[in-house]
């Protein structure tokens, strides 16, 4: 069994993709950004992105079936990657019980105002 999930992000509809896909062991949640899909606008700091991508992210994990505490891998991008810092104390919270293992990698994401993009799996 296989189940779809979304955020309601145009991006899902226009690309191809679901937020999350579940099956049977697993929740794969696509890379996520700090977009605000209650106000439909991207916050202007990092701390305020990442923060906004944790809860997108438990979001979709909830819906699924799972949660923050049961990711077992993460990857992160950033533009930058010196603002990497800055998201410590928000991931040390998010994943405190989890402590998946995790990967940070510094690339362009889609449009500027991005700075951060977080992907996680996790066991349901």
């Amino acid at each position: 069994m296989v189940k779809h999930i979304s955020s309601g992000s145009t991006f899902e509809e226009q690309i191809g993709y679901s937020r999350a896909v579940v099956d049977d062991h697993y929740v794969f949640v696509a890379g996520t950004t700090g977009m605000n899909y209650e106000k439909m606008v991207m916050p202007a700091t990092i701390e305020e992105q990442v923060e906004q991508c944790l809860k997108n992210i438990e979001d979709a994990l909830v819906e699924a079936g799972s949660s923050l505490d049961k990711v077992v891998r993460v990857h992160y991008y950033l533009p930058n990657g010196g603002d990497f810092e800055k998201c410590w104390p928000y991931l040390r919270k998010a994943f405190s019980v989890a402590k998946p293992a995790a990967t940070m990698l510094q690339v362009p994401l889609m449009t500027p105002d991005m700075k951060i993009e977080i992907e996680v799996t996790a066991r349901r």
